[in-house]
């Protein structure tokens, strides 16, 4: 056998594997044409993809429409640690959803990375488009901003070392010691005045577990005008997050 020959590679199996990673990315969801856009395939394969992968049990259609790893996943390795943390604290964020009228968000630091674990949405709260994959954006996020500022000095300037500062919007800060002065700057809500995207506004509090295993944050975003009614809101977060705490104690014991 001719050992520099290439292997046979079946590329509809890349594609399914590569959409997989995509769902895996997003434990609340996420609608077909954002997974498309971050799988790099066309709508049309992305929707023939998830119908069989559905099928066969490794992914589920939300009836809002969103997307997520189905029960036969589950089958190939014991839960996740966040997947446990989704299942305990997916209540709390609906009821903040609720209260405030506007999408709520979880994101926490995992494997040195800052990802966003849960969105709560609806009709009448939207959630904003995703449409640049978070660890690309962190320093243009609330919640992104609201973790780092949970973290050493070093390990700020160690994570946006790795991660380049791009513009995303005329408002995005690009400029890492502007961003290390703010982050330095005293209080507990982090702001993003559409820094991420036009026509959005967030803010965001921050979560830990009480052994410090755990940095995230609690966020809501809203048209940028009602910006200042959700941060005269922000004890309200700021409770909802201290729920949010508890759970992740117990969780993580």
């Amino acid at each position: 056998m001719d050992e520099t020959r290439r292997p046979t590679l079946i590329a509809s199996v890349q594609r399914a594997l590569r959409l997989m990673e995509a769902v895996a990315a997003h434990p609340g969801g996420a609608p077909a044409k954002q997974l498309a856009r971050e799988a790099a395939l066309p709508l049309a394969t992305t929707y023939h993809l998830l119908r069989t992968l559905a099928h066969e049990g490794y992914a589920t259609r939300l009836s809002d429409g969103l997307w997520v790893l189905g029960d036969r996943v589950e089958s190939l390795h014991g839960p996740s640690r966040t997947q446990q943390v989704l299942a305990r604290i997916r209540p709390t964020l609906i009821a903040l959803r609720d209260e405030l009228g506007a999408a709520a968000y979880f994101g926490m630091q995992i494997d040195d990375e800052i990802q966003i674990v849960d969105v709560a949405d609806g009709p009448r709260a939207p959630r904003v488009d995703l449409w640049v994959g978070f660890s690309d954006a962190a320093h243009a996020t609330a919640v992104g901003k609201c973790v780092l500022g949970q973290l050493s000095e070093d390990r700020r300037r160690d994570y946006l070392a790795r991660h380049p500062m791009v513009d995303l919007t005329p408002h995005t800060i690009t400029d890492p010691a502007r961003l290390l002065g703010l982050l330095r700057e005293p209080g507990d809500v982090s702001i993003d005045r559409e820094e991420y995207a036009i026509g959005t506004g967030c803010a965001a509090v921050p979560v830990s577990d009480a052994t410090g295993s755990v940095v995230g944050a609690l966020a809501v975003s809203v048209p940028p005008r009602r910006l200042p009614k959700v941060e005269a809101s922000a004890h309200r977060m700021r409770a909802t997050a201290a729920r949010i705490q508890r759970t992740l104690s117990l969780t993580m014991a």
